[in-house]
């Protein structure tokens, strides 16, 4: 095992520069998913952790070793790709001691390597199999195992369970965290899902245009996001955002149409600051269900219902017949709601909605950083004391 710290990372391609002065330190033992959108860097990330490409400035440590110019042979690392790459002529013993075999490994540490790997990840009784026998599960699991077999310090992923079905990736992530409490290793994760990075790690490292957004836990990413990029990136349905400033009384929006109630001065902002509420899917409720710490009710109309089983997503417009802007459906006024399947709706029906003023956070607009997570008792807490409470609590888990 082994700890990850990357200091002061830039690396350019030409005038493009995809990653942007990156700090990142990764715990022994700990599973981080780097995630992000299409280009937003993760990817040059892990390759250049495993050495297949070099920073342009900046120093990578992989446990107390300075490996920035190392090759990834001198890594102590293995790396499972998107791409298994299996070789077709090889049954799955030939293909988990492939690397071992090019080392030299006695065949009697050789054959202790690949059955422990191999019953690791469920291949026993399968190693005299060829790939074309076997599942697109059991392939990866194979590709798995031959990381394994080489028995390193760090495992790095990058897309390894993109090109599987829907049902197999279900099954594979939890194969992956059962790996990781079994093998105990440090394990770098690379993916676009957010479900993903959700459900596996022990934090999430969100990237956007080759900056590091936050690294944090899977749930304080989703309920304490740090800006406005991780607050709309974290969460399927994203959250919904409407732009205004602060008044003397609270918040009011540009279009009018949402209002809500505080006093500026007890969560440190000012009137005329120009602000963005966010509200996830789920705290929108209809008033006549309404409990607690609530907004005043806003006047919609119900636009398209998806029931998903064991909810439903309604898109509520606050004007009836109104167009919605596909590139920024808040600015038309759209506002998605959640709600139990129970909860009969039509088509163009008239509806008072109300926000749960516990779970609504408000993040400046010049910065996009959060200013507020909660505008109501309990759960009112500013991103200075959040993150002062966890850095409290850490110290006290390393005590």
């Amino acid at each position: 095992m082994a700890t990850i710290t990357l200091r002061n990372i830039r690396k350019e391609y030409g005038s493009n520069v995809a990653i942007e002065n990156m700090d990142l330190d990764i715990r022994d033992g700990e599973f981080v998913t780097l995630v992000g959108p299409s280009g937003c860097g993760k990817s040059t990330t892990i390759e250049m952790i495993a050495g297949l490409t070099k920073p342009t400035s900046g120093t990578i440590e992989i446990g107390d070793r300075d490996v920035t110019n190392l090759p990834p042979k001198d890594r102590g690392i293995a790396m499972v790709f998107q791409n298994i790459a299996l070789f077709p002529h090889k049954d799955v013993y030939d293909n988990i001691s492939f690397g071992l075999q090019l080392r030299k490994f006695e065949k009697e540490e050789m054959d202790r390597r690949v059955e422990e790997a191999a019953d690791t990840v469920q291949l026993t009784g399968m190693l005299d199999r060829m790939p074309t026998e076997m599942s697109g599960g059991q392939r990866q699991r194979v590709a798995i195992a031959r990381a394994i077999v080489r028995e390193p310090d760090v495992f790095l992923m990058d897309e390894p369970l993109a090109n599987l079905d829907a049902e197999l990736r279900v099954h594979m992530r939890t194969q992956l965290q059962r790996l990781h409490n079994k093998l105990d290793t440090t394990i770098v994760y690379v993916t676009h899902d957010q479900a993903q990075a959700m459900t596996m790690s022990n934090r999430v490292a969100v990237l956007d245009g080759g900056t590091l957004k936050q690294i944090d836990p899977p749930l304080e990413c989703y309920h304490e996001p740090a800006n406005r990029f991780v607050a709309g990136f974290i969460g399927s349905p994203a959250m919904n955002f409407m732009t205004g400033e602060i008044t003397t009384e609270g918040f009011s929006s540009e279009s009018g149409s949402v209002d809500v109630e505080f006093d500026p001065s007890e969560i440190g902002v000012s009137p005329g600051q120009a602000v963005t509420l966010g509200v996830r899917p789920e705290h929108v409720i209809p008033a006549e269900n309404a409990t607690g710490e609530v907004t005043a009710p806003v006047e919609t109309y119900t636009d398209v219902t998806e029931p998903m089983g064991d909810e439903i997503f309604v898109y509520l417009v606050t004007s009836r017949g109104a167009t919605v802007d596909m590139e920024d459906p808040s600015a038309s006024g759209q506002i998605l709601m959640s709600v139990g399947p129970e909860t009969p709706l039509e088509t163009d029906e008239a509806l008072s909605v109300v926000f749960d003023k516990t779970s609504l956070h408000l993040f400046d607009n010049q910065t996009e950083n959060a200013l507020v997570h909660g505008l109501a008792e309990p759960s009112r807490v500013d991103a200075a004391t959040s993150a002062q409470t966890g850095a409290d609590a850490e110290a006290e888990s390393d005590d």
